[in-house]
């Protein structure tokens, strides 16, 4: 398919990112790695008259760790999460998440920042954050502000982001404990049906900390704060594991589709997650 006809353009600094967003309004959209928006450009499923591309602009990509706090630069590739050791060393479950999407060419051009910012629910970075408690960096016409990954998303392609702001960077404290990212799908490089984060801590033989979080089971990721809870002060045995997926059931909303119906990723989810939180807490 080919797209509708759109200006394209290339600045150097955000500040002429900001403009064009300003100047162009609701028919201007950013790119970043491109496996998002152009495809659903090409299949006419969205028309933007005007594409500013983010890849001429210095700073926006790298990843620095530094006093218990991990910063990944909106441009930063996928490939580049999977190589860098120092990340690998600081927040493992990035790299296992990360080796989980698409295939090897998408991650090559894939952005951290692209994967976040535009709310497609099926995405794998939007969950990880919540359960890492990240926070999203925004630039505008105002300045700089951070929301919470928590609080990011409001609906299916609906987030906090403003128009005329652009996604710079996410930042999130360096996790402690186990971790384990576990994901459903049909083929390799298709969405998920259902996939679980999970970040757990240890102390003495009871877990001491629990955030865990669900991709493509509703309209926005899921954070199930309630499913966290009920691992707390356990010896992460089977009874809290099946306490934990039965609160994760709760918060989420999936609809049928192409990957099965609702029943098939309820359950699908149940055991993604019972997975999941036994080998977070091996590691922890």
């Amino acid at each position: 398919m080919i797209p509708a006809a759109f200006e394209y353009y290339r600045p150097k600094d955000m500040a002429g990112v900001i403009a064009l967003l300003q100047e162009h309004g609701d028919d201007a959209r950013v790119v970043a790695g491109g496996h998002s928006l152009i495809p659903m450009m090409k299949l006419r499923m969205a028309e933007v008259p005007h594409l500013i591309d983010l890849q001429g602009i210095d700073g926006l990509g790298g990843i620095t760790i530094k006093d218990g706090a991990v910063r990944i630069g909106a441009m930063t590739t996928q490939h580049e999460i999977i190589t860098s050791q120092a990340l690998a060393d600081a927040a493992p479950i990035m790299k296992e998440a990360a080796l989980q999407i698409a295939d090897p060419q998408v991650r090559y051009m894939g952005t951290v920042g692209g994967n976040v910012a535009n709310g497609d629910p099926g995405n794998d970075m939007p969950g990880l954050m919540q359960c890492l408690d990240a926070q999203f960096h925004l630039t505008g016409p105002d300045g700089d502000r951070a929301v919470a990954a928590r609080d990011f998303y409001e609906a299916a392609y609906m987030t906090e982001r403003a128009d005329d702001e652009v996604l710079t960077a996410v930042t999130f404290a360096t996790p402690v404990g186990g971790h384990a990212y576990e994901k459903q799908k049909r083929k390799i490089g298709d969405y998920a049906t259902a996939a679980a984060a999970v970040q757990i801590s240890k102390a003495g033989g009871k877990v001491a900390t629990a955030s865990i979080a669900m991709t493509n089971l509703s309209d926005t990721p899921i954070w199930s704060q309630a499913a966290g809870a009920a691992l707390l002060g356990t010896d992460c045995g089977e009874a809290a594991n099946k306490a934990a997926v039965a609160a994760m059931l709760d918060d989420i909303d999936p609809t049928e589709d192409n990957r099965g119906p609702v029943a098939f990723k309820r359950h699908a989810a149940g055991i993604v997650l019972g997975r999941a939180i036994a080998r977070a807490w091996s590691r922890a």
